[in-house]
């Protein structure tokens, strides 16, 4: 088998793995489990694991729990003890550490911060645009990436993230990107890439594809924060901003650029610039 395509064989399998985490992430996922769905011996699974996600098994596991408690903390009124027993935590303070190493805020932060967001949703009918997020128009150039396509739940994410690092390697880049297309509610319409606008490089790996953005108008908002509030941000942007704008989207991407980085950053000063493309109203539909 050549090389690209024993590569491609390898992250194949353990994106099973990873995918079988994020669907049931209160099971108990033994390792001998988890080398079973990926067909890998299992005195080997666990390193073979690490080199190729960057992270062990158990990282993996507490990731995907969090992620499902922020989802919680987000969707639901429940009380954080609840919510820590169902992630799997024996106590709140564990959770409330764990869960501000992971997003930045402790769970009660988090979940006030995402509900007044929600409430000004629900409340846009009855409130003007200054109440929600504001976002400035800008005119991005047209630019040229190499992209990552993500397969899977939305909470691995940061894994294709991680393995297009591992492909750029010491390679200088200009920006680092997340290209959506669609709504991620929206299934199987919905695609994300992770990208990179590299500085004079030849395509760097087969599993890569170059994506050419066009120039235009965006709706560029500035989100200082943990990741875990992009959704939600864009989500208010679409329905407390955009309306009283004067724009509507066009058929270009939503880009995620980021501005910092999280391997030297702390999670409530990462800076990412969300990006809705538009355009005039189309005075004609009314």
């Amino acid at each position: 088998m050549k090389p690209d395509r024993s590569e491609k064989n390898y992250r194949s399998r353990i994106a099973r793995v990873v995918a079988a985490i994020a669907a049931d992430p209160m099971a108990p996922h033994r390792l001998e489990d988890l080398a079973a769905i990926a067909h890998f011996s299992p005195f080997h699974f666990h390193r073979l694991y690490r080199s190729l996600i960057g992270e062990t098994v158990a990282d993996t596991v507490r990731r995907v729990r969090l992620s499902h408690a922020a989802t919680l903390l987000a969707e639901t009124r429940r009380s954080v003890t609840d919510i820590a027993l169902e992630a799997g935590y024996d106590s709140p303070q564990a959770f409330t550490r764990a869960f501000r190493q992971y997003a930045g805020l402790s769970p009660r932060e988090f979940q006030k911060k995402i509900h007044v967001i929600a409430d000004k949703q629900r409340a846009a009918d009855e409130r003007s645009v200054s109440s929600g997020p504001q976002a400035q128009l800008i005119e991005l150039g047209a630019m040229r990436v190499q992209a990552l396509r993500h397969h899977g739940p939305l909470g691995t994410i940061p894994h294709t993230h991680r393995h297009l690092h591992q492909l750029v390697g010491p390679r200088p880049f200009r920006q680092w990107l997340g290209i959506a297309h669609g709504d991620p509610e929206a299934g199987d319409d919905f695609s994300y890439f992770a990208a990179a606008e590299l500085i004079d490089e030849p395509l760097i790996s087969t599993d890569i594809a170059l994506i050419d953005i066009p120039a235009g108008c965006y709706a560029s908002h500035a989100l200082i924060g943990p990741y875990t509030q992009i959704n939600d941000t864009i989500s208010a942007l679409y329905s407390l901003w955009l309306p009283y704008s004067g724009y509507e989207p066009d058929d270009r991407p939503l880009l995620e650029i980021y501005r910092n980085s999280p391997r030297d950053t702390a999670p409530a000063l990462l800076h990412t610039d969300l990006l809705i493309p538009v355009r005039p109203i189309d005075t004609s539909a009314d």
